[in-house]
């Protein structure tokens, strides 16, 4: 028998109550939480897995004074909102029709049953949450010693199912994988053009997912190798994973935490940042990062680049073409310590004039190492002293 370690999630405030409420013969922990704990991995997300029904189970926790949200229903989900955070409470299930992106479920009382239609076998493991001990349908156990990804069942046939599994197994493999599933890796291979029936949102989301994983590199390179990507992302190719192993690199060496956005930009030549950032529906904010990362070091150096730019994207274009981001990781820009008050009381006229001064002195206050306001000033005085003199200030 296989127990699942202690580990500080178990102890979280409400969960044994919950878990009582539900009865250790029908509720038992499932999923990232069992697979993680036995990895010895911190824990976010705790799933339970229930033999009753949704009906069944919200009216026993109600019962006992807890809170249950009906997040998806249809497919017997409701999260318990406990005193350590919110647990997801599943009733078991199993597939009545799939289309590769939906499924219709009916709900059953079968462990088992329940574990055949999850995804990956270490992804079917189920804890009792008193005793911890760990139910194995599929040979999970193994596989996770193994550091092997693999499906359960015939991997063409989960893929048919629900198309992202194309998508998942490399990201799990780059998570927690040494060895390739070569089966799994060859059924990925053949319905690599199923991702063109998937939402390029549940597609970003999986990438960004997988980018910033342990082996992301190398499953970005058996990826592309593979052709799996082709079909939705065709810029990436061999280049851009060169690129991708230079950046991790460099993360690696400044200390610098890997990052989604920035290695996805590392990945795709420049001129292609803006319309991949459009066509997987990414948030303005990470589109405009996306499409400014590969724009170079600049010439001002790293603090005038993180004055200009911001931070974020500094360290990110500086990564990316090979500077050293240093200087500005733990560098807050400061304030040009003058205004275009000041310019007016030494006699420029408001408007035009006075914009066209105050971004000379900024200028110059960057190329100098963003002096004081003492200096700030003298260099303001200078530059007002030559546009009263009828200097061009360009």
């Amino acid at each position: 028998m296989v127990v699942m370690p202690a580990a500080e999630w178990r102890s979280r405030e409400g969960l044994a109550e919950l878990a009582a409420v539900l009865g250790h013969e029908d509720a038992r922990f499932v999923g990232g939480a069992v697979r993680d704990t036995l990895l010895g991995l911190p824990v976010a997300d705790i799933d339970i897995a229930t033999r009753h029904t949704p009906d069944a189970a919200v009216a026993l926790m109600k019962a006992a004074g807890v809170r249950v949200v009906p997040t998806g229903l249809a497919h017997g989900t409701v999260t318990a909102i406990t005193a350590g955070g919110p647990v997801e409470v599943t009733t078991l299930r199993r597939d009545v029709s799939t289309d590769g992106r939906h499924a219709v479920v009916a709900f059953t009382d079968d462990w088992r049953i329940d574990a055949s239609r999850r995804d990956f076998t270490i992804n079917a493991l189920y804890a009792d949450p008193a005793s911890g001990e760990v139910f194995d349908y599929f040979g999970g156990l193994d596989d996770l010693a193994a550091a092997r990804v693999r499906f359960i069942g015939d991997p063409l046939q989960r893929i048919a199912e629900d198309h992202l599994r194309i998508l998942r197994f490399f990201r799990f493999h780059a998570r927690f994988g040494e060895q390739v599933d070569a089966q799994g890796l060859d059924a990925c291979t053949d319905r690599a053009n199923d991702l063109m029936a998937l939402s390029r949102e549940r597609i970003a989301a999986e990438l960004l997912k997988l980018l910033v994983a342990r082996h992301a590199t190398p499953t970005i390179a058996l990826m592309v190798a593979r052709g799996i990507l082709r079909a939705v992302l065709p810029e990436i190719d061999g280049a851009g994973v060169d690129r991708l192993a230079t950046l991790a690199g460099a993360e690696a060496a400044y200390g610098v935490a890997p990052d989604a956005i920035r290695r996805l930009a590392a990945l795709l030549p420049a001129d292609a940042a803006e319309a991949v950032g459009a066509r997987l529906k990414l948030s303005n904010a990470d589109r405009r990062r996306l499409s400014l990362a590969t724009e170079g070091a600049g010439v001002e150096g790293p603090l005038g680049l993180a004055y200009r730019v911001g931070s974020a994207i500094a360290v990110d274009r500086l990564l990316i073409a090979g500077g050293d981001p240093s200087p500005v990781l733990a560098w807050a820009p400061p304030r040009l310590p003058i205004g275009g008050g000041a310019l007016v009381s030494m006699g420029l006229a408001k408007g035009p004039e006075v914009a066209r001064a105050l971004k000379v002195i900024e200028a110059r206050w960057i190329a100098e190492g963003f002096p004081d306001e003492a200096r700030t000033l003298a260099i303001a005085r200078e530059v007002t002293g030559q546009a009263l003199g009828g200097a061009i200030i360009a």
